[in-house]
């Protein structure tokens, strides 16, 4: 590019306007780049308009559609080198297009926090501790009366130095102080060092493959794409396949990325790896801080970290050299992203590993219907594995007909005696109900009042631990009435039962042993998970009672009983995933059951044993009905046989809602041709119409083809962002979408 002219910066925003800022690049600022030109993926601060704003290079250019006397100059640059390399960078704008979002906000979303906000890419001085002059020549004894004082001088006298983190989970910031103000230890601020490679790349050795495992483990090509559908019944030893690709990627240099659903199933992941290798390891979720994560990404990013752990929000960490991603539970719906940035880990994960030409796994004992698609079509290489690991046998199902059989707070009493069984031969039990709080609904015995969300269309839970009616979609809540609103009547009843009644009646029937709730609300402590865990992980008969939080991914040893309370609620929803969702999570919660040397049983309660979902799942698995599953959806041309997106429209107003996605359907016809078939349904409501004070509407829109799809959604996109009714409503398209 000619430099003779000025140097033009085409940047993004974080903001929800879809398209890039031209800026000016002054000479003032040509010091701090380590070449001719700035570089795209390098941030930068500008002035927009009252506001300083980090934004991010797109393009470098000398041309521009707007005059040069109306561009700003950018206020700093904030890189001196790209902190996102050109494949990576295309790689989101391409996620920022696919998924019609505006394109700022995509790739904001895909920064760390602290590097939103112009915090530097290197990682800060570490304080770090050593003994004095003083300190080395003074005795412990002359401590005796402070052990811990005394515990804390030995322990730095043995060492050169250490960084504080290594010191707060034995010694308090108390203990340390009071040490310093002796004279004996002193603080000071180093760099981040590097954790020195290991000569020794494996603290354990690898465990045994059977033979179902080592043909898949072969069939993996670690050179080059390839995407690997890992289909193996729960237990059946997926995780010890992923170790092993893991390790020859470690020994050919390179980093692994692994994710995994949930933020509970990290501690659990993150002891097996950390076990077995001995390279530094970094998760990447949620529930770190800004400065923890921005740590964690940046060891990505210089290389330091070999395996990064992480959510969905990692497939967009920068690694210094990835050579493996590795996605567990690939079926799992947390892989979408709900809100924003509507995008898929799991599809985003396949087309980042295309790109940088990696291999890819997707594990699961009940794969997508898309994934298992994509393999009849010869996209992904299926690999299966029929058998469990060891030698242990698949636990039983027997399912109780709840027609024929009374049951109390929604347990039967042949359930509570297969339990009573199981604790007495020192086993453990898990109970799944995927209700949390004591019940969903308080209702009044005399006119039949109940207690509805204001807010929403659907009852508030009430919460007998708080004493609180919660509504679990916006999170309203209110105190429990003593009265009856409409009656005045004090005869108030709950109906349904929600995790917290269940462990207060199986604790009251089996008063000699402990029973754990794990919830949403029971793991709110920081440190409970652990403990939880800790106390399965123990072998003392138990019962684990909890909801979905239990059903992805955990090892249990001990336990052989696995009951599922509820097996109807998802048998009655109106979207068409409902089948294909509920069969995955009775699969994945029977396989908590039997997965040590013990033989499991899964007993189900349910009013439909008949019904032909369940039927065909005890019956013949999962596999049978997932193909069963597949033809229905080709026979309704739904996905995975047509690309499928959403527009939807929320407004406290309904009418406006429904005007902004009637327009939207109008210009989808504008768009439809002779060729292209573009259909459209609704505008229709949500299954839930009302949430968070909102009215909610949806137009789905289909196409034969994601071309003619995308080139439809970005033409509708960009008019209605010109259209005065679009600023009175929120409005999104989720591409792709896992819910209705």
């Amino acid at each position: 590019m000619p430099q003779n002219g000025p140097i033009i910066l085409r940047v993004a925003v974080p903001t929800p306007l879809r398209r890039t800022f031209d800026y000016i690049f002054p000479e003032n600022l040509t010091k701090k780049i380590d070449g001719d030109l700035p570089l795209p993926g390098s941030r930068v601060t500008i002035e927009f308009g009252r506001r300083t704003l980090v934004a991010l290079i797109i393009e470098v250019t000398d041309s521009s559609a707007i005059a040069l006397e109306k561009m700003k100059p950018i206020k700093d640059l904030l890189d001196s080198a790209p902190i996102l390399s050109p494949e990576l960078l295309k790689l989101f704008i391409w996620a920022a297009n696919y998924y019609q979002h505006p394109i700022g906000e995509a790739l904001f979303t895909a920064l760390p926090a602290l590097l939103r906000k112009g915090e530097a890419t290197e990682l800060p001085a570490v304080k770090h501790w050593k003994v004095t002059q003083l300190g080395l020549s003074t005795g412990t004894a002359s401590l005796d009366r402070a052990p811990r004082q005394m515990a804390l001088l030995q322990f730095l006298k043995d060492k050169t130095a250490l960084p504080e983190s290594e010191l707060t989970g034995c010694f308090s910031a108390t203990i340390r102080n009071q040490v310093e103000e002796k004279g004996l230890i002193e603080s000071f601020l180093a760099q981040h060092e590097p954790q020195p490679a290991s000569d020794e790349l494996l603290q354990q050795a690898n465990l045994t493959l059977d033979s179902q495992q080592q043909i898949a483990m072969d069939a993996i090509e670690l050179h080059g794409f390839s995407c690997n559908l890992l289909e193996g019944v729960t237990g059946s030893g997926k995780t010890e396949i992923y170790l092993q690709a893991i390790e020859k990627t470690l020994r050919y240099n390179r980093q692994a990325l692994v994710l995994i659903p949930e933020i509970s199933l990290t501690p659990q992941t993150e002891k097996r790896f950390t076990d077995r290798f001995n390279t530094p390891i970094v998760s990447l979720h949620s529930g770190m801080t800004d400065k923890q994560r921005l740590e964690a990404w940046i060891k990505a990013k210089s290389g330091e970290a070999k395996i990064i752990l992480g959510t969905r929000s990692a497939i967009f960490t920068v690694f210094d050299d990835l050579g493996l991603i590795i996605l567990d539970e690939e079926h799992d719906s947390s892989y979408k992203q709900q809100d924003g940035f509507k995008y898929s880990a799991r599809d985003l994960a396949v087309i980042r590993a295309q790109r940088e030409a990696i291999p890819v796994i997707l594990g699961s004992a009940t794969p997508s219907l898309e994934s298992l698609n994509n393999c009849i079509e010869g996209r992904y290489q299926h690999l299966t594995l029929t058998q469990r690991a060891n030698n242990a046998t698949a636990p039983s199902w027997r399912v109780i007909d709840l027609k024929t059989e009374a049951t109390n707070c929604g347990i039967a009493q042949s359930t509570l005696d297969a339990i009573q069984q199981r604790l007495a031969a020192q086993q453990q039990v898990l109970v799944f109900l995927n209700r949390r709080g004591y019940a969903p609904a308080l209702v009044c015995h005399n006119c039949g009042w109940s207690a509805d969300c204001p807010k929403c269309d659907s009852k508030l839970t009430f919460h007998r631990a708080r004493a609180r009616l919660i509504c679990h979609h916006c999170d309203y809540q209110q105190r429990k009435t003593q009265h009856c609103p409409s009656c005045k009547s004090t005869e108030l009843m709950t109906a349904g039962e929600g995790t917290e009644q269940s462990e207060e009646f199986l604790a009251r029937h089996f008063p000699d042993n402990e029973v754990i709730r794990i919830d949403r609300d029971s793991t709110r402590r920081k440190g409970a998970m652990q403990e939880f865990f800790a106390t399965a992980d123990s072998g003392k008969p138990c019962i684990l009672v909890g909801t979905q939080m239990l059903a992805k991914g955990h090892h249990f040893e001990n336990v052989t009983l696995v009951v599922i309370l509820d097996a109807d609620s998802g048998l009655m929803s109106a979207d068409f995933r409902s089948h294909e969702r509920i069969g995955q999570l009775l699969v994945q919660v029977a396989g908590r059951s039997g997965r040590g040397k013990l033989k499991g049983e899964v007993i189900v309660q349910t009013h439909q044993p008949e019904h032909p979902v369940l039927d065909q799942l005890f019956n013949q698995g999962y596999r049978p009905l997932a193909m069963q599953l597949l033809e229905q959806r080709q026979q309704g041309m739904l996905p995975p046989y047509r690309p499928l997106a959403v527009i939807r429209a929320e407004s406290a107003y309904p009418n406006q809602a429904m005007e902004l996605l009637n327009l939207a359907r109008k210009l989808c016809d504008q768009q439809r041709g002779i060729e292209t078939d573009i259909q459209c349904l609704g505008p229709l409501p949500a299954l839930m119409e009302k949430r968070a004070g909102r009215f909610r509407f949806i137009l789905q829109v289909t196409a034969p083809h994601r071309g003619q799809l995308q080139g439809c959604l970005s033409a509708v996109a960009n008019q209605l962002d010109n259209e005065k009714l679009a600023q009175k409503v929120r409005w999104s398209i989720d591409v792709d979408p896992h819910e209705l």
